[in-house]
């Protein structure tokens, strides 16, 4: 490949990477978006989980707490009922002053606001004994659910009944059987929890006002909630899917919706196996509002990075763009002639090499016309430079107009010579391009002074033994004869012979 050849290569190479190198930069931009909006969804996802995970952590924290609570005071509570009961048994107690035998029963009992007067009731239900009155009024709770309860397993233990109202107070009634050596039922004594132990209990807590605490029995009955909703306590809760999730496992947690308020919460307990089990509940809207303010500020964040990136690559790609065009500029004026505005021989080398190469690979024709100004000295000589030049940029017009084909190349050789080239024409084809630029040149002539052009035309198919250098000889040595036949005509030069045309 010669000098201009592969200048031009490198040149088209540079502008093809040039290309590459605006897409390149639009491809890293994205990829720089997605990469960075990937970590930041991944981390997104990892602080989701986190504030669930902490979420479930601290509430199965309150549940162990409150369950320990309840639990511990329910263990106290059973421990005066026992010891009442065990004291029923003793043989002495019948014999002594009642006075004496209630302070011998009710010595241990606990003193607390909260909880209810422990009471003694005989096998037929009759309230016997009262640790908060000397003398009871008489009451028969026969038919109450604590007492049949009781009557009918001697297996059950401790009892913790529906909640209902004693005394006018809403409370929760605890008893143990009271049974003889042989197994023979001989009453209950049952005492009572008020809700307002719970009450102050779940104050004790820093509660949203979404959170939500149930305290529930073992057969799905709700004894008390938070906040207090009186149209729910007593009512089984086994029919709800979560509930029934809560005994199958000792401890875990599930999604749920509120039975009244309709809200998505999270629901954790601790301990299925305790007598009263504690389910605490936080809202979804709750668990993650402080993950959302992280979110939302991680987006801006990411927003105000992507609209940063296009900012740039947008500018980038405008500089690249303009530099293209500021470089495509600089070339178009390395490769044309200023006086003219054809094309200089620089560029109508490299274009007869790349159109000798497609012509060799398509068998087809290629053709060459050189051009030269008939007596340009003795012109410039008579009528000065500015009319010489005028007279050459007169030939390149009339050139140029006849020249219009996209892969035409007309240019300016050197001095007042110029040359053509015409990708696929024959030898008579190309003879009648160059014609008509004579002819309109010896037209324009008329009014400026006689001027004339001779031109000598060559064509060939290429073969692989030649070089277009051949050509552009042939075409050469076809305008001498031109000259040599007295100007202002066409020659056709081929096989090193030439023909007159006109």
């Amino acid at each position: 490949m010669d000098t201009h050849g592969l200048l031009d290569t490198l040149r088209r190479e540079i502008r093809r990477r040039r290309r590459m190198s605006a897409r390149l930069m639009v491809v890293f931009s994205m990829i720089t978006v997605l990469g960075f909006s990937a970590v930041c969804g991944s981390v997104l996802i990892d602080m989701r989980r986190s504030a669930e995970d902490l979420a479930r952590q601290t509430l199965e924290n309150l549940a162990v707490s409150i369950d320990a609570d309840i639990d511990r005071n329910l263990e106290l509570y059973d421990s005066a009922l026992r010891t009442v009961a065990g004291k029923l048994l003793l043989p002495e107690l019948t014999s002594v002053d009642p006075a004496i035998a209630r302070l011998i029963l009710f010595d241990h009992s606990i003193v607390a606001p909260h909880f209810g007067a422990i009471r003694i009731y005989d096998q037929h239900g009759n309230l016997t004994r009262d640790s908060a009155a000397p003398n009871p009024a008489a009451q028969n709770s026969a038919d109450q659910h604590f007492f049949l309860a009781q009557r009918d397993d001697p297996q059950l233990g401790l009892f913790i009944g529906k909640p209902q109202q004693l005394d006018g107070v809403y409370s929760v009634i605890v008893s143990r059987r009271v049974s003889g050596s042989d197994g023979r039922f001989l009453g209950v004594v049952a005492g009572s929890i008020s809700f307002g132990y719970f009450q102050d209990l779940f104050k004790r807590l820093r509660l949203q006002p979404n959170d939500m605490i149930a305290v529930l029995a073992h057969d799905g009955t709700l004894m008390t909630r938070a906040p207090l909703t009186p149209e729910l306590i007593g009512k089984n809760m086994m029919f709800t899917p979560g509930v029934q999730k809560m005994f199958e496992r000792r401890s875990g947690s599930f999604a749920g919706v509120g039975t009244l308020d309709g809200v998505k919460r999270m629901f954790v307990w601790s301990d299925s196996t305790k007598p009263l089990v504690v389910l605490v509940a936080k809202s979804w809207d709750d668990i993650y509002a402080m993950w959302r303010r992280e979110a939302v500020w991680i987006g801006i964040a990411l927003l105000v990075l992507a609209t940063f990136v296009a900012a740039v690559t947008v500018f980038f790609i405008g500089e690249i763009d303009r530099r293209a065009q500021a470089e495509r500029r600089l070339e178009e004026l390395a490769t044309t002639d200023p006086l003219t505005g054809l094309t200089n021989r620089r560029k109508f080398d490299a274009a007869v090499d790349a159109e000798w190469r497609r012509a060799l690979r398509q068998a087809s024709p290629i053709a060459v016309l050189m051009i030269d100004a008939d007596h340009f000295k003795a012109f410039n000589d008579r009528f000065g430079h500015q009319a010489g030049d005028q007279m050459l940029v007169g030939i390149a017009v009339c050139i140029a107009d006849t020249v219009q084909r996209a892969s035409d190349c007309a240019s300016r050789f050197g001095g007042e010579e110029f040359a053509v080239l015409l990708p696929g024409l024959s030898a008579p084809a190309a003879a009648s391009v160059a014609e008509t630029i004579r002819r309109k040149v010896e037209q324009w002539s008329n009014v400026e002074g006689g001027v004339t052009v001779s031109i000598g035309v060559a064509s060939t198919t290429p073969a692989a033994s030649q070089h277009w250098h051949d050509l552009v000889e042939s075409a050469d040595r076809a305008l001498y004869a031109a000259k040599e036949l007295g100007r202002n005509r066409c020659v056709v030069g081929e096989r090193c012979e030439v023909t007159l045309v006109a």
